[in-house]
């Protein structure tokens, strides 16, 4: 475990700062795209429409919001703060308000350099690493471990998280949670990426809503806290609060590594789904995916973030050993803390509702999990099929989603900071190098809405080459139409 801690915060502690710093980069270049184009990512939610091998526009943000709101929205912020202190909610915010544009950057490229393959639109990191940089040896290195990763490791944090909330909530051994809902993804992936996509549709609006109306009650019954814990969130994040000021580098770091876990922010995770997208224009999709980052981070994780702190259920490491504030004596750093605070204004409801919630947010997790390894491997085979690998896929997807549960908390979360690390710094090495590519497509569709049309994408007008799905697409050829 020692040893696993120590490889994660090299990986971790360089990284948060990077991740950071290409937020701001890309805010730069874009000129805040992710606040001049809010009224369009709205508007991009209703236009799009699925078929011929591709999902709506509304599809593709639940599908990728089945994976940003996981167990990250609840377990991850409040790591962060047993960490970093309350100051990391604060550093998760700004992360998210400057990193969406690199979800933006992401999903561009995604959209650029997809392929039709086997009857469906495919596309993600490796495809732009392929096809935008001419890389196919990295490609295939990046696809290789997304397909470990996705399909072999990051699954059982989910499965961890749900077991643990399940005991607590109900007395059930994790093993017992373990073979319920591996059973249940049985069902889901066997159905296909049609089956994978209804289930997040269905889901992840519900779930959504139902905690963001359960921290409004939460809330709204210690409202004469809020002040207090504003203040305390802002001083510590600054480092001028007098208990927690000397943790600002921790909460710093902390607060932009949970906020990059939670919502897959420069990981690549969400290119995958990004990709299916049926759209005109690829910045249309880069902007639905930092809306999506605005859900999670900003609706989702202030939720979690602000109920700790008002209720003061959570503890706060001392680096130096022991707590700097032991609030719970016993509780450990996770969903047991969101259970703790609901229960102190809806007794007896706390345990229950994580449980729940939990299982739905993670449970939507691991399925998109599944449908990302699978887009890591149609990558390898191209048109090929192997019927092998893909049943040793579904089966190790179902193998650690009964493991997970059973194996130490500790261990499943270093494991997966490692993972998410390299893939993290793989893909936003990659999207840096491609910026002239995302650079060409924001000014494009600017302006093309500035001069009141329906963006059309067009590579060979701007001197893109490799975005051969956009060369033989009836985008290619539409003309481009006055917006209505």
């Amino acid at each position: 475990m020692e040893t696993l801690s120590t490889i994660s915060g090299w990986i971790w502690d360089p990284m948060a700062y990077f991740a950071l710093g290409i937020g701001v980069f890309f805010t730069l270049l874009t000129k805040g795209v992710q606040f001049r184009r809010l009224p369009d990512m709205i508007k991009q939610l209703k236009a799009g429409k699925s078929g011929d091998g591709g999902l709506s526009s509304l599809q593709t943000l639940a599908l990728t919001l089945a994976s940003r709101v996981g167990v990250g929205s609840i377990a991850g912020v409040a790591t962060a703060v047993a960490a970093g202190g309350p100051g990391a909610i604060l550093w998760m915010a700004i992360t998210a308000l400057v990193g969406s544009t690199c979800a933006y950057a992401e999903a561009v490229l995604a959209q650029v350099y997809k392929r039709r393959i086997q009857g469906e639109d495919r596309g993600g990191m490796p495809y732009y690493i392929k096809y935008g940089l001419k890389a196919p040896t990295l490609a295939a290195v990046v696809a290789v471990v997304t397909l470990i990763g996705y399909g072999f490791v990051f699954p059982g944090i989910q499965a961890n998280n749900i077991g643990s909330s399940a005991q607590l909530a109900f007395g059930l051994e994790p093993w017992m949670t373990g073979l319920a809902i591996t059973a249940v993804l049985a069902v889901v992936i066997l159905g296909g990426t049609r089956r994978i996509v209804n289930v997040a549709q269905a889901v992840v609006p519900f779930m959504s809503l139902g905690y963001v109306l359960t921290a409004v009650v939460v809330i709204s019954l210690n409202l004469e806290q809020v002040p207090e814990a504003a203040r305390l969130i802002v001083s510590s994040a600054m480092g001028t609060d007098p208990l927690f000021g000397g943790l600002v580098g921790y909460a710093v770091a902390w607060g932009v590594r949970r906020a990059v876990f939670a919502s897959a922010l420069g990981l690549g995770e969400g290119t995958f789904a990004s990709a299916a997208a049926r759209a005109s224009h690829p910045g249309k999709q880069g902007i639905i995916q930092a809306f999506s980052i605005y859900i999670d981070i900003l609706l989702i994780c202030m939720a979690s973030g602000l109920m700790i702190v008002i209720t003061g259920a959570y503890h706060v490491k001392d680096p130096a050993g022991g707590f700097l504030v032991n609030n719970v004596p016993g509780t450990v750093a996770g969903p047991n803390f969101m259970q703790e605070a609901i229960d102190t204004g809806l007794p007896g409801w706390g345990s229950v509702f994580v449980a729940v919630a939990v299982l739905l947010f993670a449970f939507t997790s691991q399925v998109f999990f599944f449908y990302v390894a699978s887009t890591n491997l149609v990558f390898l085979l191209g048109e090929r099929r192997s019927r092998f690998l893909e049943g040793v896929l579904k089966a190790g997807a179902l193998g650690i989603s009964f493991v997970g549960t059973v194996i130490s908390a500790d261990t499943m979360w270093a494991a997966g900071d490692i993972g998410y690390g390299l893939i993290g710094w793989l893909n936003m090495g990659c999207v840096l190098l491609l910026t002239p590519v995302v650079r060409k497509v924001i000014r494009d569709y600017d302006r093309q809405r500035r001069e009141g049309l329906d963006p059309a994408f067009d590579p060979e007008q701007l001197g893109i080459s490799g975005a051969e799905f956009w060369a033989r697409s009836p985008e290619k050829t539409r003309e481009a139409e006055p917006t209505a």
